[in-house]
């Protein structure tokens, strides 16, 4: 599947996890790390099923010091059931088997069937998640992000306003980090 990643999250930009300049990243700002994370599809398929037009939004929150830094998320998603599969690492693939919540514990995961909007430069999730993240962050460095992946660059941005209430999470982000590229999980 191919199409538009976008995410956001508590950290100051440059994100500390991103790779700057080939040099690999490291701890979250400020231990704690929560935010969500975009991808709209727009083509792809699993066994037969059509994933195009289809979308999911993943809140989430690590610590970096409790051991393991397990991830905690709630994974909404518009489509078919088996995007969720896939973004969760049910269904293999050597991109998607090296994510962070899929190599990593999780104390917690919820997978919810919603309705998931992109507009203009803001995505929503109902009333529950509201992302907008369009502004550039000012650098020369060539970044990369581990989700879409490190094989080209992307461009890291300052978060406009991130706006979260769905039960498991909730948070207000405004100026912090957010990053975008295209992204494809193929294999």
């Amino acid at each position: 599947m191919a199409g538009h990643y976008l995410e956001v999250c508590n950290c100051e930009a440059i994100c500390p996890c991103r790779r700057v300049d080939g040099v690999p990243g490291g701890r979250s700002t400020y231990g704690v790390c929560f935010g969500a994370l975009t991808w709209r599809v727009d083509e792809g398929q699993l066994d037969g099923v059509d994933l195009s037009s289809s979308a999911a939004v993943m809140t989430f929150s690590y610590d970096d010091d409790e051991p393991g830094s397990p991830w905690t998320l709630v994974l909404h998603v518009d489509g078919p059931r088996e995007l969720g599969e896939i973004l969760l690492g049910r269904h293999g693939g050597e991109h998607v088997l090296g994510l962070p919540w899929v190599r990593k514990p999780a104390t917690s995961v919820e997978v919810r069937q919603a309705r998931v909007e992109f507009e203009d430069d803001e995505i929503r999730v109902g009333e529950q998640v509201r992302v907008r993240a369009a502004t550039p962050y000012a650098t020369d460095a060539i970044v990369s992000c581990i989700v879409p992946g490190h094989d080209r660059a992307g461009t890291e941005l300052v978060n406009d306003e991130v706006l979260v209430a769905d039960g498991t999470f909730s948070f207000e982000l405004r100026g912090t980090c957010g990053f975008e590229r295209d992204f494809d999980y193929t294999g």
